[in-house]
């Protein structure tokens, strides 16, 4: 698994961890994964640490070789998971932060897929996971090069599955998961001069890992959203894309325009990540009481930018 070290990548690897396998952690950070391999220990799991930058092909094929090592031969499971991202214009974001966003969320996944799947054909099945992003349906603006990645993402396992039909025992999983509270957020590179704070409501890591370890159960889903928001991004994509665009473009303005002022960082992009490395973010605290009444308030957005398209439309 990529991007074990904090959030989602922490989350799934305790929830893998509660059944007692065999489980192989990467990131960059080795005192991360340190603190989440013990927790998996203490779960009853085996557990191997492989320091891995997912951004070198060589080193991510030197970490499914000693997976297999570590599995007897075999893996079964592989997750894609690690990510980072860019937020600010797209001509104030510096090209080589565009590029890294491309290669550690997009290049990482297809290295990922490049050295397991051929562990899969040898032993005949296996599953490999793709942790995407609601981002992989709705264009986020001013993180133009994160949204490329995500929706580059989709089409990549799209087209992997198709070359991947004579073998049915391999499984191509995508995981699309709303906003979550991770510290992310707090690691992310920011050109915006602006703090960022994502967006309510917010997902449980925890909830995205069960995702994950039940798509891995359940050989036939190909497709798993998590969250009322990842639900309603692809539901909104499909039958009102310019509305859904046009008000997550007024909503991120807004934001920005009250922000407090902070100075640019290139935050984790470059360097692991630094400070918090646990799996939430704290974003939610006393906000989680109000994310039944913001998932409404989305949904009912939503439900009318929808009629008001179907009304257009027959117009």
């Amino acid at each position: 698994m990529t991007g074990a070290s904090s959030g989602i990548g922490r989350a799934t690897a305790e929830a893998f961890a509660a059944a007692h396998v065999r489980l192989v952690l990467a990131a960059r950070r080795v005192e991360a994964l340190e603190k989440t391999a013990q927790v998996c220990r203490d779960k009853g799991a085996q557990t191997l640490i492989v320091p891995t930058d997912v951004t070198d092909a060589d080193a991510v094929t030197r970490l499914a070789a000693q997976a297999s090592e570590f599995g007897d031969g075999a893996i079964d499971v592989w997750v894609n998971n690690a990510g980072v991202g860019a937020v600010g214009r797209v001509e104030e974001i510096p090209p080589s932060a565009h590029e890294q966003v491309i290669r550690t969320n997009l290049l990482g996944y297809i290295h990922g897929a490049h050295a397991v799947i051929p562990y899969f054909k040898r032993l005949g099945g296996g599953t490999l996971v793709n942790v995407v992003s609601l981002g992989a349906w709705a264009p986020s603006p001013f993180a133009t090069s994160y949204t490329a990645s995500k929706y580059g993402l989709r089409g990549f396992s799209e087209a992997l599955r198709l070359e991947l039909v004579q073998w049915p025992s391999i499984q191509i999983c995508d995981v699309f998961p709303a906003v979550t509270d991770t510290p992310g957020f707090r690691h992310g590179a920011n050109y915006t001069g602006r703090m960022l704070k994502p967006p309510k409501p917010l997902c449980d890591a925890r909830d995205v890992a069960r995702a994950i370890v039940a798509a891995v159960h359940n050989k036939r889903r190909r497709a798993v959203s998590v969250g009322l928001l990842a639900t309603l991004s692809r539901i909104g994509n499909a039958m009102a894309p310019s509305a859904l665009r046009v008000a997550s473009s007024r909503a991120v303005r807004r934001y920005f325009d009250r922000a407090p002022e902070v100075p640019d960082t290139d935050g984790n992009l470059f360097e692991p990540s630094k400070g918090s490395m646990s799996i939430d973010g704290g974003w939610r605290g006393a906000e989680r009481g109000r994310a039944i009444q913001h998932a409404m308030l989305a949904g009912a957005a939503l439900a009318a930018g929808v009629l008001l398209w179907r009304s257009a439309h027959k117009r």
